[in-house]
């Protein structure tokens, strides 16, 4: 005779359902169609049966794990996972040892999976790339961050970059189709529950099925067989619905803080600032984007904003949680104090933009350096004017923009903070430059 409680069996707890759900190969996949479709890259891949050395760059849940596993199974290789929050140089020796010894003794490859790749420095990422160059092991890295930013440029040109998306709602609805039959046989959820389940989970499946396996443990204590929205909402925890309240975006959030920064609202900022500390997002990764906003909208209207948040994120990277945080507030209150300029963003973005366009102009002659006594002959460097010797060290009508190119006039300073004093300065520059050319040294 069955007991209530087997109604609400959830399987083995020791065993993750995320890890009971793994797929077996490519197509059990959900997401990732850009890669994993007929004909596209990953696909390719698998079917070519050569396993080369790739980076899977995408956000949490998505599958790269996964697919690392499904390659080695593909590819009948030796699967070593590492990861770089818990491992060191000591881990990566015992692990080319292993592939070493499996290659020995039965002949088969190794694939060595390093989960969040960008969190090994510069000396651990080095040390895979004699046996990358080798062939010893097939590398796949996998990581939430740019890896332009974050792996290293001689790892990085070894191994192909492959960008995971987050998983679309349809794709998630799939997942939790998958998934409640085995978490939760005999429940249902109504539209509206699946609506916040999938809402919560914000494109990540493995949060998707943390939060069916904590729904399961809920539905089991209550003996609840039918599943709302409201049952949904108490049971999911109180820090989830903090993070991701009416399921808003977690990149909306820092859009929120951002733009409350460039809105010069102190407390605005720091409301959005804890709000993401206290859903869990990576302190460091909201120190990198208030780096981005001292550039992007402070500028050289206050310089100080920049080096203060890059000291607050290094005090944080010394400290840790929570003593550090309270630097990165310290910079996020500062940075929406400051007085605000774009004048350098637009600038730059104004010098690529003409550079794309533009052709190759040659370097002028007199600012070309000399080393040899052929280039002197030829007139490298030739009527070259040294401002240092020169009055207030400026040398006043000399040019410096290739010969032909009419004077930009990208970067055009503010009257906010120290830019103020910028263009007052550059003001009188461009006038001693006028006079020179015209002949006037201005003296009577």
């Amino acid at each position: 005779m069955s007991s209530a409680n087997d109604l609400f069996a959830v399987g083995n707890p020791a065993t993750p359902l995320a890890e009971r759900l793994r797929p077996g190969n490519i197509a059990e996949v959900i997401g990732q169609r850009h890669l994993l479709g007929p004909g596209k890259p990953l696909a390719v891949a698998f079917a070519s049966g050569k396993p080369h050395s790739m980076i899977l760059w995408g956000p949490p849940g998505v599958g790269k794990t996964t697919l690392a596993r499904l390659m080695a199974d593909a590819f009948n290789a030796e699967f070593i996972a590492l990861s770089a929050v818990l491992s060191g140089v000591k881990d990566i020796r015992d692990a080319i040892a292993q592939a070493e010894a499996t290659l020995a003794q039965s002949g088969r490859h190794t694939i060595l999976f390093v989960d969040e790749v960008h969190r090994f420095n510069k000396g651990q990422q080095d040390a895979f790339l004699p046996f990358v160059e080798k062939g010893l092991v097939t590398f796949i890295g996998a990581t939430t961050e740019n890896p332009s930013f974050e792996v290293n440029s001689a790892l990085l040109s070894r191994a192909t970059v492959y960008v995971l998306e987050a998983l679309s709602a349809d794709e998630l609805s799939a997942l939790l189709d998958r998934a409640l039959p085995t978490a939760m046989p005999g429940i249902s959820l109504n539209a509206a529950a699946r609506e916040a389940v999938i809402a919560y989970a914000d494109g990540d499946g493995r949060r998707l099925l943390n939060l069916v396996e904590q729904l399961a443990v809920a539905a089991q204590e209550a003996g609840r067989r039918d599943i709302d929205h409201d049952f949904v909402e108490t049971a999911i925890t109180r820090s989830l619905r903090r993070f991701d309240k009416g399921g808003e975006a977690f990149y909306d959030q820092i859009s929120a803080l951002h733009k409350s920064v460039r809105g010069s609202d102190p407390d605005a900022a720091l409301y959005w600032f804890c709000r993401m500390l206290d859903g869990g997002a990576d302190p460091l990764y909201v120190g990198r984007r208030m780096i981005r906003m001292a550039s992007e909208d402070i500028g050289l209207a206050d310089p100080r904003a920049l080096q203060l948040t890059l000291d607050s994120v290094a005090t944080y990277e010394r400290l840790g949680t929570p003593e550090g945080e309270l630097a990165l507030a310290q910079a996020v209150i500062y940075l929406a104090c400051a007085a605000k300029s774009n004048a350098v963003y637009v600038a730059y973005g104004a010098a690529r933009a003409f550079i794309a366009e533009d052709g190759s102009r040659p370097v002028p002659l007199h600012l070309r350096n000399a080393p040899t006594k052929l280039m002197k002959n030829l007139g490298y460097g030739k009527d070259y004017r040294y401002a240092h010797d020169e009055a207030d060290a400026y040398a006043a009508g000399e040019t410096y923009l290739p010969a032909g190119m009419a004077p930009p006039d990208w970067y055009r300073p503010t009257d906010r903070g120290l830019e103020a004093r910028i263009a007052e300065r550059l003001a009188e520059l461009r006038n001693r430059d006028a006079k020179a050319r015209s002949g006037d040294d201005g003296e009577c």
